[in-house]
C-alpha cells in the first residue's frame, strides 16, 4: 500500500510536467502585425465589387462590398468617401464562382465545394502606384444539400471570409 502511494505521488507530478513540456513545445504562435497604412493616407473609396463570374450569386457582390466597407471603417483610421478625391481607390470583381466535388467515398460524392475568387485593384492616388490582389476561398458543403441550400447556409461565412482575406491582403504587412 505504501509503495503504491509512493509511486502514484511520483507519477502524477511527472505526467503533469511532461504534459506542460509537450504543450509548450508543440504550441505554435501565429501573430499578425498591426494594420499598415502610410501616414499620408486618410481616405478610402471602396467601389462596388462587380460580379463577373459566369455563375452569379446575386447576394454575394453587394454584401461583400458592404462588409469590406464596414471592416475598413471600423478597423482602420481611414474615412470612407464616395468622391473621386480618395487617397486610396479600391475596386474589384468576383472572377470565379464555381462548384466542384471535394470528397468521394464508395464511388459516391460526399462533399461538394463552392470556389470563389476575387480580383482586387488598389490605386494609391497619392503616389500613382497600383497594387493588384487575387483572393480565392473554398467553401465545402455536404452533397446531401442542394446548391441553393448550401449557398444560403454558407453566404455569411463566404462574406466574412472573403472580406477578412481582402482586408488582410491590403492592410497587413505579413
Amino acid at each position: 500500500m505504501l509503495a503504491t502511494k509512493k509511486i502514484s505521488s511520483f507519477i502524477l507530478p511527472a505526467i503533469l510536467v511532461a504534459m506542460a513540456f509537450v504543450n509548450n513545445s508543440c504550441h505554435v504562435h501565429y501573430g499578425f502585425k498591426d494594420v499598415s497604412i502610410p501616414p499620408d493616407i486618410s481616405t478610402v473609396k471602396v467601389n462596388f465589387i462587380e460580379n463577373q463570374a459566369p455563375y452569379k450569386n446575386p447576394q454575394l457582390s453587394p454584401q461583400l462590398t458592404d462588409k469590406l466597407r464596414q471592416k475598413i471603417v471600423s478597423q482602420t483610421r481611414l474615412k470612407q468617401t464616395n468622391g473621386d478625391n480618395a487617397d486610396w481607390d479600391i475596386s474589384g470583381a468576383i472572377t470565379d464562382y464555381s462548384f466542384s466535388t471535394a470528397g468521394i467515398a464508395n464511388q459516391r460524392t460526399t462533399t461538394n465545394r463552392i470556389n470563389v475568387s476575387v480580383h482586387l485593384v488598389l490605386n494609391n492616388q497619392k503616389d500613382g502606384k497600383t497594387k493588384e490582389y487575387n483572393i480565392t476561398r473554398n467553401f465545402d458543403f455536404p452533397s446531401t444539400q442542394s446548391l441553393q441550400q448550401a449557398e444560403s447556409a454558407l453566404l455569411s461565412d463566404m462574406i466574412r471570409g472573403l472580406a477578412d482575406d481582402i482586408f488582410n491582403q491590403i492592410f497587413s504587412d505579413w
